[in-house]
C-alpha cells in the first residue's frame, strides 16, 4: 500500500518561476497513491499550462471560480472540506499575504479559507522579500494557525541574485507533507544506519572509477526512516542530492572511506541498511599526479572491501539488510548473494529494465530473507518503496522475533 491511498489533496500552484517544479511534485504525489486536484492561479498559467496538469493527474484542472470546464469549479467549499490536505507549492509573497489575511478572490484562496484538513505552503520568492517584515509577519500568522509553512532554500535565484527564496526540494515537500497527513512513528527507538550513492576510485588527481548510482534510494529510504521516528545515520558517497534534515550526515569518496565511517557507526545501529552501489574494484596503485593523454593506459585493479559481508560477520544483534543491482539471471544471482553475505534481506532489482534503477525517480525490487521469504514491490516511486521496504523489514523482523519464521 502506497503512502498517500485514499488521500484527496489540492495541489496550489502560483506564478513563480518555480511553477515548473510543481509538474514533479504532482507526480510524486501521484506516485504515494495520492488524488490530487491541482488549482492554478492566472499568473501561474503563465508558466504551466493546465494541460500538463491535467494529464498528469487524471483531473479536470481549476482555475476560477466558475470554471466551465468542471462541475465541480462552483463547489470550491465542498472540495475543500472533502481534501485531506492543501498543498500550495510553489507559493508566492502575495500568496501568503493572502492567505494570513483571509482575502479570497481567486479559486486557490477560497480553497484555502474554506479548506478543514492540513494545510502545507512551500514558498519561493526572489530577492530578499523572504526576509522582508510583512513577509516574516504573515508567515508567524500562519503558523500560529497552524498552517505548515516550510523554509525555502538558499541559492541562485531567477532574478540573478543570491539568498534564501528557492523552492524547497520536491523531496523535502513530500516529506513534510507526509509527516502532516501519516505521523507514523513505527520506527521511534530505532537507531538506523544507511549507506546510499556510488563510491570514486582514484585513477590519479583528476579521474576515477566510479558507477552511475544516483544515491536516489538510499536517500528515500533516509528520509522514510526520519519521518517514522528513526535516529538515522546516513554515509553517503558523492551525490547531487540534499542531505536529508535531522540525519547524522557522513560524506565519503572512497569505499575504504565508506567502510570506515559503517564499521565505526554500525555497532550502535538496530537496522543496518547498505543501499550504497560500492565500486567493487579500485585502481591498485593512483597516480600521485595526472596521467598524460595521447598514451595507451593499462590499470591494475585490486578489489575492494566486501562492506556489507564484513558487516553481516561482525553483527552485534542488527537486522541487516543488502541491494543487489542485476541484469541477467535476477531471482538465482540474488538468492546466491543473499547466501553469501549472510545477511538478513536483499533487496534486488533488475537494472536492465528502463525507468527503474540506477539515475531513475522509480524502482520495482524484489525482497528475498534469508528464512526463505519473496516479496516482489510493483514499480512505484523510490519514495514509496523506501516506505514499503521499511514496513517490510519490521513485518519480517516481528515475525522472527515471535518465531513465526524458523532461523
Amino acid at each position: 500500500m502506497a503512502a498517500l491511498d485514499g488521500k484527496e489533496l489540492i495541489l496550489g500552484v502560483t506564478g513563480s518561476i518555480a511553477a515548473y517544479k510543481a509538474v514533479y511534485l504532482l507526480r510524486e504525489l501521484t506516485g504515494l497513491g495520492a488524488r490530487v486536484t491541482v488549482c492554478l492561479t492566472e499568473h501561474a498559467r503563465e508558466f504551466v499550462g493546465p494541460l500538463t496538469f491535467r494529464t498528469l493527474s487524471g483531473r479536470p484542472v481549476l482555475s476560477n471560480l466558475f470554471d466551465p470546464q468542471s462541475p465541480d469549479a462552483v463547489e470550491h467549499v465542498a472540495l475543500a472540506e472533502r481534501a485531506h490536505a492543501v498543498v500550495v507549492a510553489p507559493a508566492t509573497a502575495n500568496l501568503l499575504a493572502k492567505a494570513a489575511h483571509g482575502i479570497a478572490d481567486d479559486f486557490l484562496t477560497t480553497v484555502l479559507l474554506a479548506a478543514r484538513g492540513q494545510v502545507l505552503i512551500a514558498p519561493a520568492m526572489d530577492g530578499g522579500m523572504w526576509d522582508h517584515a510583512a513577509v516574516r509577519a504573515n508567515v508567524a500568522l500562519l503558523r500560529e494557525r497552524g498552517v505548515t509553512v516550510l523554509e525555502p532554500e538558499a541559492g541562485a535565484l531567477a532574478s540573478g541574485l543570491s539568498g534564501k527564496g528557492r523552492l524547497p526540494d520536491v523531496e523535502a515537500i513530500v516529506e513534510a507533507l507526509l509527516g502532516v497527513l501519516t505521523p507514523q512513528r513505527d520506527l521511534a527507538g530505532e537507531r538506523i544506519l544507511v549507506t546510499a550513492g556510488p563510491t570514486r576510485e582514484p585513477i590519479d588527481p583528476v579521474r576515477y572509477i566510479s558507477n552511475r548510482s544516483s544515491g536516489k534510494m538510499g536517500y528515500g529510504i533516509a528520509r522514510a526512516a526520519l519521518r517514522r521516528g528513526a535516529d538515522v545515520t546516513l554515509v553517503s558517497g558523492p551525490t547531487a542530492l540534499t542531505p536529508p534534515a535531522g540525519a547524522v550526515f557522513v560524506p565519503v569518496q572512497t569505499a575504504e572511506e565508506m567502510r570506515e565511517a559503517v564499521l565505526q557507526h554500525a555497532p550502535g545501529a538496530s537496522i543496518v541498511i547498505k543501499a550504497a552501489a560500492v565500486a567493487d574494484w579500485r585502481p591498485k596503485h593512483a597516480a600521485n599526479t595526472k596521467i598524460k593523454t595521447k598514451q595507451d593506459l593499462t590499470i591494475e585493479l585490486t578489489p575492494n572491501p566486501d562492506i556489507l559481508a564484513e558487516v553481516a560477520a561482525r553483527r552485534t544483534g542488527a537486522f541487516i539488510v543488502g541491494f543487489a543491482a542485476e541484469t541477467n539471471e535476477v531471482a538465482a544471482n540474488a538468492k546466491a548473494k543473499l547466501k553469501a553475505k549472510g545477511i538478513d534481506v536483499l533487496v534486488v532489482n533488475d537494472v536492465s529494465q528502463a525507468g527503474i534503477g540506477f539515475d531513475a525517480d522509480d524502482n520495482e525490487v524484489l525482497l528475498l530473507d534469508r528464512w526463505g521469504g519473496e516479496h516482489g514491490l510493483p514499480r512505484m516511486s523510490k519514495a514509496a518503496v523506501a516506505d514499503a521496504i521499511l514496513s517490510h523489514l519490521l513485518a519480517v523482523r516481528a515475525a522472527v522475533r515471535g518465531d513465526r519464521i524458523k532461523r
